[in-house]
């Protein structure tokens, strides 16, 4: 059987996204469950995600049907909480049957030790969001979130958002601090012995590249993203495979 990984679809609940969504939902639509297994999603599936008592928000609807179709045919499903859905909490786990991760996870594929994890917080310059990641999971603060209404954190995250990206936007994603941080990071992991394959998100980047490890080869995989490359990851019970199919 089959296992999926993709990471930063950054579902937009506004026109601008509208395409992006649409373009997703197909996807989810075409996966084969008869092949499929398992999808493994590797963060920043949503630009913003948070869990009221009450409500869900109505612009993720049509996603989050397809990922009930796919847990419907038997599909499993897991969520590696990205820094724009690490809220990521009972709905999902209870209507959905994700299987949440907060910091990674760890997978036995083919006899093969899989670490999969979204990759924020790798870059040691970064300190600024690894404060900020500290500050915003902590329960106080997730509390006091709560009391606002939906719409009014809806527009603060999305707002929060946009400023984000112009702030941490790179000319050549190829060679972007976290691109770059990400590497460093696999190939110390497999260098060290403590994975055969290191599957990550985040910097937007597609890659698949190998590194030495203490007993041979092993893989460094980027799954990508769902703006520019529509790229994800194929494990077939034999190999690993990066496909892209930039937008546009």
């Amino acid at each position: 059987m089959t296992t999926l990984f993709l990471s930063d679809v950054h579902l937009d609940v506004r026109p601008v996204g509208q395409d992006r969504t649409a373009d997703f939902v197909s996807f989810l639509r075409r996966i084969d469950t008869h092949r499929v297994d398992r999808l493994v999603i590797l963060g920043d599936l949503f630009d913003f995600w948070f869990e009221y008592q009450h409500v869900v928000f109505s612009g993720y609807f049509d996603v989050l049907r397809g990922l009930a179709d796919l847990r419907d045919a038997g599909v499993a499903l897991d969520l590696v909480c990205g820094n724009h859905d690490f809220w990521a909490g009972r709905f999902l786990i209870q209507q959905l049957a994700f299987h949440v991760h907060r910091d990674g996870v760890r997978l036995d594929l083919g006899g093969r030790r899989v670490l999969a994890l979204h990759g924020d917080g790798l870059n040691p310059k970064d300190w600024g969001y690894r404060l900020y990641k500290r500050i915003a999971r902590a329960p106080l603060v997730v509390s006091a979130f709560r009391v606002l209404h939906p719409d009014w954190a809806m527009a603060l995250a999305q707002r929060v958002s946009r400023t984000s990206r112009v702030i941490t936007r790179a000319d050549d994603l190829s060679m972007s601090a976290e691109t770059q941080a990400l590497r460093a990071f696999a190939r110390q992991t497999l260098a060290q012995g403590d994975a055969d394959v290191v599957v990550c998100g985040h910097s937007h980047y597609p890659l698949y590249e190998e590194y030495p490890t203490p007993s041979g080869t092993g893989l460094y995989i980027n799954t990508g993203d769902w703006f520019l490359h529509r790229s994800h990851v194929e494990y077939d019970g034999t190999e690993f495979r990066l496909h892209r199919r930039d937008a546009g």
